[in-house]
């Protein structure tokens, strides 16, 4: 009888970083619930953990401060690579700011990577590149400060699920978030 090949595990990087300059305040204490909620109803997701520079969050996921956040998305990126465990065969990136996220997306591209589609893996939208990206391990080590948006991907069309969203501004919150804030 042969063997049975161990699926390698899948990780998630929730990059929360950034100084929301434009949003006024840390979004990330706004958003990353939604986002961290939406990771956790994927059934490819193992392990999330929440890269934090600018600011600290409080979450159920595993947060890990990246002290060179400053230097760009790739620098947070990294941490969040390096923080993942030693069987993590792929990450799933995805920004604190997209509460929109597909759990359905997530394991879209996550098969696509299981299935060979390659070691970077987006998600797209009416033909363009967006969010969640998958990284099998053998892309860790060329993620440039630019981030995971340099390198390029293998997109799988996500346009039935809908994009994550990009919310920069208070006044782009979806309706429900932004009821639940004043509510």
């Amino acid at each position: 009888m042969p063997a049975l090949r161990e699926r390698p595990q899948i990780g998630a990087v929730v990059l929360a970083a950034g100084a929301a300059s434009r949003y006024g305040s840390p979004k990330q204490r706004v958003l990353l619930g939604e986002v961290v909620a939406r990771l956790a109803a994927s059934v490819e997701v193992d392990e999330v953990v929440v890269v934090t520079g600018a600011y600290d969050v409080e979450t159920d996921a595993r947060v890990v401060h990246c002290p060179a956040w400053e230097h760009g998305p790739g620098a947070s990126l990294r941490c969040g690579l390096e923080a993942l465990a030693g069987a993590t065969g792929a990450a799933v990136v995805v920004l604190a700011d997209g509460p929109d996220l597909s759990a359905a997306a997530v394991d879209r591209l996550v098969d696509a990577w299981r299935a060979g589609a390659g070691d970077v893996v987006a998600a797209s939208y009416g033909g363009s590149r967006g969010h969640p990206v998958v990284l099998g391990r053998a892309a860790w080590g060329d993620v440039p400060d630019e981030g995971a948006r340099a390198l390029p991907p293998v997109l799988v069309p996500c346009d039935d699920l809908g994009p994550p969203g990009d919310v920069d501004r208070p006044d782009e919150l979806p309706e429900r978030l932004r009821r639940a804030l004043n509510g």
